[in-house]
């Protein structure tokens, strides 16, 4: 009965930022909803033996590992419903934010899986290159390599917001 009490604390706590995240590595609501709601009921299932002390790095890599496996097997994305929730910020009118939001959430839908997953652990979460590849299962390499290569695809893939956070040259 403990178990299922600090699960439900915890999927009350946490449901909001699980979402946004997922929102992220799907690109719309329906499906980030969906994912969140898988992940729990994985993590819900091995709840016993997680670690009372980290159970968000537990919950957080079933959600990636799943984003990444549902690309895997379908075929097409749907369209994306809803745009992205939380984007950078800091701009002079509510309309420029608007605009970047839109454009990066639509190269970021463009994005491999793996590619969305580095760049949300990374710069949306602020998480190390070390701990990156610990909650995606993969080597520090790896996350570096990933992170690379999706900056540098996003350049490709909208130019505009090089000019947004910088130069062209600080993305790579």
């Amino acid at each position: 009965m403990a178990d299922r009490e600090a699960f439900d604390a915890y999927v009350r706590e946490r449901w909001g930022p699980l979402l946004r995240t997922a929102m992220l590595l799907t690109g719309d609501r329906h499906s980030a909803e969906d994912l969140v709601q898988e992940t729990l009921v994985r993590a819900a299932q091995h709840w016993s033996r997680v670690d009372p002390a980290t159970p968000d790095a537990y919950v957080r890599r079933i959600l990636y590992t799943r984003s990444v496996d549902a690309w895997r097997w379908r075929r097409h994305q749907p369209d994306p419903v809803d745009g992205v929730a939380d984007g950078p910020g800091g701009h002079s009118s509510p309309h420029d934010d608007a605009d970047v939001r839109v454009t990066l959430g639509a190269a970021l839908r463009r994005l491999t899986p793996r590619q969305r997953a580095v760049l949300v652990a990374r710069f949306y979460e602020d998480r190390t290159e070390v701990e990156t590849a610990r909650v995606l299962g993969c080597s520090v390499s790896t996350v570096k390599s990933q992170t690379r290569h999706a900056l540098e695809r996003l350049c490709v893939l909208a130019p505009e917001l090089a000019a947004t956070f910088g130069r062209q040259e600080s993305l790579r």
